[in-house]
């Protein structure tokens, strides 16, 4: 091998990867927000501010999780907030209503989650469907289901120790909520990464027909993705319901635009194979961000969804632009 072969070494070929690097823009553009916003309005940076920021960051990331994995195999999940919805009041319910223990209860709404997206991949799969047809169908399945079991009525009686935990911080403005959403983010990480079924979810969203051709066994990988959705939309209900200290009916309600709008952001391709669990990451935070400055500037919080949605069609925009020019460098080579 030649020496122009050789792959790029030292402190440039560690600055060209960092630059590459899926992360890197919106973990850029995250530092650039919070110290604009920080110079313009100081209490920003407040340890009470940061700390209100991680604890919707560390819910807000499940979300977009739970819908990251689904981008991953080409598809969406139209029902990502009615799963987590679902199961937020199993695990009130539960709590208030028959006075199971915090973690039977978390752990019976963990299983709802699961189950509940289990129920759409399965559809999916057996049916040949689409996932936006499913999810839809499924959505006002799982919210009727919420609203005839609390008849739009929340619980109360949440545990003490749940509530606790909802407001409980590890260290200086971090939640103690954020620990199982780093530790997610970085079992997601490694799973993608790493694992078997991490790379069968990649190739099945990058060509289902040529992963099936390779052996991937393309019905239970989207099986999988489905349920592992549904559980982690499950998990952020039972952190929501922790900070907000009550089983509410509505919870799930406004989720679908975030749920997309964190990975698109950190650069997902919605037509599959291509996702980033530290760019999603980034990519909820820029939003908090947002959100958050539009409170303390007392702008019309309406404006959210407007600025949410500008967001993702410039993320799209980007993403197509960066598909566009990646294509015709391989052809380029390919010549």
């Amino acid at each position: 091998m030649s020496p122009a072969a050789l792959p790029a070494a030292g402190p440039d070929g560690a600055l060209a990867r960092l630059l590459r690097a899926d992360w890197f823009g919106p973990g850029l553009v995250t530092l650039a927000a919070m110290a604009l916003i920080g110079a313009l309005s100081p209490s920003f940076l407040s340890p009470l501010n940061l700390q209100i920021l991680a604890l919707a960051i560390a819910v807000n990331a499940l979300i977009a999780f739970s819908q990251m994995i689904i981008i991953a195999i080409g598809q969406m999940n139209l029902s990502v907030g009615a799963i987590g919805g679902l199961s937020a009041i199993t695990f009130g319910g539960l709590m208030d209503a028959f006075g199971l223990p915090a973690p039977l209860a978390a752990g019976a709404a963990l299983l709802v989650g699961l189950l509940c997206g289990a129920l759409n991949g399965l559809f999916i799969v057996w049916t040949g469907i689409s996932a936006f047809v499913i999810t839809l169908a499924s959505l006002s399945i799982y919210k009727g289901i919420n609203l005839g079991v609390t008849r739009a009525e929340p619980f109360y009686g949440i545990a003490e120790g749940v509530k606790a935990f909802g407001q409980a911080l590890v260290l200086g403005p971090l939640p103690w909520l954020a620990v199982p959403t780093i530790l997610v983010a970085l079992g997601l990480s490694f799973m993608l990464a790493r694992l078997p079924i991490g790379r069968f979810v990649l190739a099945v969203g990058g060509n289902a027909h040529a992963a099936e051709l390779s052996g991937v066994s393309v019905g239970p990988t989207v099986v999988f993705a489905h349920a592992l959705s549904g559980m982690l939309a499950a998990l952020a209900g039972i952190l929501l319901v922790a900070r907000l200290q009550i089983g509410q009916p509505t919870i799930g309600d406004d989720w679908l635009i975030l749920s997309f709008a964190a990975p698109v952001i950190g650069g997902a391709v919605l037509a599959g194979g291509h996702v980033s669990v530290a760019a999603t990451l980034f990519g909820t935070a820029i939003v908090a961000i947002i959100t958050q400055a539009l409170v303390l500037f007392n702008i019309d919080p309406f404006l959210v969804q407007i600025v949410l949605g500008a967001l993702i069609l410039a993320a799209v925009g980007l993403n197509r632009l960066r598909e566009a020019r990646l294509a015709a460098t391989r052809r380029g080579a390919a010549r």
